[in-house]
């Protein structure tokens, strides 16, 4: 267990660096509904990524390490696929990047979230966890990686619950400086989003790359090997 915590830290913080939805959060709790639709979307963040996690975790069933602890050939090339997409987000977001003072394009939905109700903060909090192309992918890894340990079907479960923490703390954040802080908290979070919209590109384009990195070259690795 210890091994597959160890190996999916750098995914949960990558999945936990998502610009767009804390952003959105950060906007929710700006909304007469803020006290609901916030930790509604939190939920439904943590909802997608268990989901997901979980699904891969099933599907991945006996891909532990073989007798001298190698990867299944399979696996390894699902790393050298999965760090192949990643790069190509990495290339996308980096060439979508605002320059100069040009403003950063927004998603629609992040101009209508006054209307929100719990329901859809909490729907929408799944679709950036679950359906995200950087976020699924990072899931896909996470989960791909703790399948392939040793760890008991217990322990595969808590590193899971691990990852999926990790993961939800750059959503959580904003939330637990609202409830702790009330109003104090508006400077510190409209400061936030400010720079999380100028930045998004950005910080989706190095974490990806860092990690595409990880995943190829562990892969080429293994399947050299």
């Amino acid at each position: 267990m210890g091994e597959a915590i160890g190996q999916i830290l750098s995914y949960g913080v990558g999945v936990a660096l998502s610009p767009f939805p804390i952003i959105g959060v950060v906007l929710m709790l700006g909304t007469p509904r803020a006290r609901s639709n916030g930790p509604a979307l939190l939920l439904g963040w943590v909802l997608g990524l268990a989901l997901v996690g979980t699904i891969v975790l099933l599907v991945s069933g006996g891909a532990g390490p073989g007798e001298q602890g190698e990867p299944a050939g399979w696996v390894s090339a699902l790393d050298l696929v999965l760090g192949a997409l990643l790069l190509w987000v990495a290339v996308k977001h980096w060439r979508e990047r605002p320059r100069g003072d040009e403003e950063p394009a927004l998603p629609k939905w992040m101009h209508a979230v006054d209307s929100f109700t719990p329901l859809k903060a909490g729907a929408l909090g799944i679709v950036l966890s679950a359906l995200n192309p950087k976020n699924l992918l990072l899931v896909i890894a996470a989960a791909a990686t703790i399948a392939r340990t040793d760890a008991s079907a217990g322990g595969q479960a808590v590193a899971l619950a691990v990852f999926v923490v990790i993961g939800a703390l750059g959503t959580g954040t904003p939330v637990v400086l609202y409830f702790a802080l009330k109003e104090r908290s508006q400077h510190i979070l409209d400061g936030l989003k400010l720079w999380m919209e100028r930045h998004n590109s950005a910080i989706v384009s190095v974490i990806c790359l860092l990690l595409a990195a990880k995943l190829v070259g562990g892969a080429i690795s293994d399947l050299s090997s």
